[in-house]
């Protein structure tokens, strides 16, 4: 009888390392003997103690954040860009035998890769066609990485940072260009203007009351404004007898 208990102990003990948990988003990559077996899960799973051992595989998706990478640009402009990447392993066993760390080589081939797309475009693309980047980057990857059976999900810039030099010239740039806009508008403006002004002469030469009707509002707007002046508003019909008389005797 003392034996028993040892012996039952040692049981329960082989038992609780030959019994596996493995949540919903876990697979376990079985090897019997060095040899794959599958991978199994979600739930318990028996192991054969000292024969099986397993490997934990997480299905869930994985958020890389890509170091900051020196890149010149094809228009020799040098920045620093920095991305991350949305993956998920579909493949558990080809995640483990097919590669060593998937993590660290995940994150070797998105700088690698980074550094090439990013130095095949111009600066302008980066900052204004940054879904075409992120289109290239996350095809090359995927097309890299479905070996290993990784799936990319999708692929981010996150920060593309400039040379303080290149940041005041673009400062100088966009300022010119708003200071563009701006004449042109005024210049607009002053087009509109003189086309209106225009069509009021037309107006006014085909019916002379209208100058004597546009004479008395503006000395109503005068007087308005100015509290101390005193205008007496002349008809234009009284200088009409002198600017004959006066053209008169210039022809005499």
């Amino acid at each position: 009888m003392g034996y028993v208990l040892p012996v039952i102990v040692l049981v329960f003990m082989l038992a609780a390392s030959a019994i596996k948990v493995l949540n919903e988003y876990e697979r376990a990559v079985v090897f019997r003997l060095g040899r794959i077996i599958d991978h199994k899960g979600p739930g318990i799973i028996w192991l054969w103690p000292g024969i099986d051992k397993m490997v934990r595989v997480s299905l869930r998706l994985v958020a890389l954040d890509v170091d900051p990478q020196d890149v010149i640009t094809r228009d020799n402009v040098s920045v620093k860009v920095n991305a991350v990447i949305y993956f998920r392993v579909v493949e558990p066993v080809k995640a483990v035998i097919e590669v060593e760390n998937y993590l660290y080589a995940m994150s070797q081939l998105a700088q690698t890769t980074l550094r090439s797309v990013c130095g095949g475009a111009e600066l302008d693309e980066l900052l204004a066609d940054r879904e075409k980047i992120n289109s290239q980057l996350q095809s090359i990857l995927d097309l890299h990485t479905d070996p290993w059976g990784i799936k990319v999900a999708t692929v981010e810039l996150k920060h593309i940072d400039l040379p303080s030099e290149m940041q005041r010239a673009m400062a100088r740039q966009a300022e010119a260009e708003r200071e563009r806009r701006a004449k042109v508008i005024h210049a607009e403006g002053e087009f509109q203007a003189a086309a209106k002004l225009n069509d009021a002469a037309a107006v006014i030469s085909q019916n002379p009351m209208a100058l004597q009707l546009r004479y008395l509002q503006t000395m109503n707007e005068m007087a308005s404004e100015s509290k101390t002046n005193t205008i007496f508003p002349v008809p234009l019909e009284l200088f009409g007898p002198l600017l004959n008389s006066m053209r008169k005797r210039d022809e005499e």
